[in-house]
């Protein structure tokens, strides 16, 4: 069934759940950045070499080629020309793009270990853990194939400001696709223009991108993330509601609901404490200038 859906002029859902009005401006949506994790063992000589290489939930495949060719020390982009290589065991809807199948884990690098085979030991771990039956049955339950529920999970996993959410970030994301309406996920206009911290415009959401989920219905055509099993758990099973929209007013308090109303309370309340932040960030500021 079809739903009345605000104007996209009034209303646009941020990356991690965070829902403006486009009228009071741009909102920064601040993502940490994840240095890969490296365990190192002593040699002989007493040089240290990395033992593992730690890949963060959430990360993009771009990434994790990085990641890899740091880990591996090789010249800068060999991992991402070692995928057509590779041989990897990807399902035929993701036409040999990786994105949300090198799962995040921690992998152990030895002597012999090359881009080729960290990245088919990423994909058959990620083959490994959403080929079960659980998932299957999720994904047919939600009426989609298993890749569709990684791109929902990959969502999930950019979204959801903690785990405890994750749950409900899925039913959102399922309510407004059986809605008909458009999932306005600032997280994958983040992926179609390849930035992560970013003021998220109403110019930045009428881009002719396949990843614009404002200008665009249903999910985008891949995962935008690697998804780790929470947010995998969550894409296969929901927690069950009829939310529609959400935003995070404050850390640790998310607010979900079907009410367009009561939504824009909410974010009136968190636009309100935003830019208070944002008055005694900019007082310090000039107080410790002028001291």
């Amino acid at each position: 069934m079809q739903t009345h859906t605000p104007p996209r002029s009034t209303i646009r859902l941020t990356r991690r759940g965070r829902i403006v009005l486009i009228a009071t401006g741009a909102v920064v949506a601040a993502t940490a950045v994840v240095v890969p994790l490296l365990s190192t063992d002593d040699t002989d000589d007493g040089e240290r070499k990395p033992a593992s290489l730690v890949i963060p939930e959430g990360w993009r495949s771009a990434q994790v080629y990085e990641a890899v060719d740091k880990a591996l020390a090789v010249p800068v982009g060999t991992t991402k020309k070692a995928l057509g290589k590779a041989g990897l065991k990807l399902p035929a809807a993701a036409k040999g793009n990786p994105e949300g199948y090198l799962f995040p884990a921690t992998y152990p690098l030895e002597k012999g270990t090359t881009p080729e085979s960290l990245l088919s030991y990423m994909v058959d771990t990620a083959n490994k853990r959403f080929g079960g039956g659980t998932v299957t049955a999720g994904a047919e339950r939600n009426e989609m194939n298993a890749y569709q529920t990684v791109t929902v999970a990959s969502i999930v996993q950019a979204e959801a400001a903690t785990d405890a959410d994750m749950g409900k970030v899925a039913r959102v994301i399922l309510n407004r696709l059986d809605r008909g309406m458009p999932l306005q996920m600032d997280s994958t206009i983040n992926y179609a223009l390849e930035r992560s911290t970013v003021h998220t415009s109403e110019a930045d959401t009428r881009i002719d991108n396949p990843y614009n989920t404002y200008a665009r219905m249903g999910l985008p055509p891949t995962p935008i993330a690697n998804p780790g099993d929470d947010a995998m758990r969550a894409a296969v099973r929901p927690t069950p509601g009829d939310w529609l929209y959400f935003v995070t007013v404050r850390p640790g308090d998310t607010r979900f609901t079907a009410d367009f109303e009561a939504h824009k309370k909410n974010v009136e309340e968190f636009n309100r404490l935003h830019r208070s932040a944002d008055a005694s960030e900019s007082g310090s500021a000039k107080a410790k200038a002028s001291g």
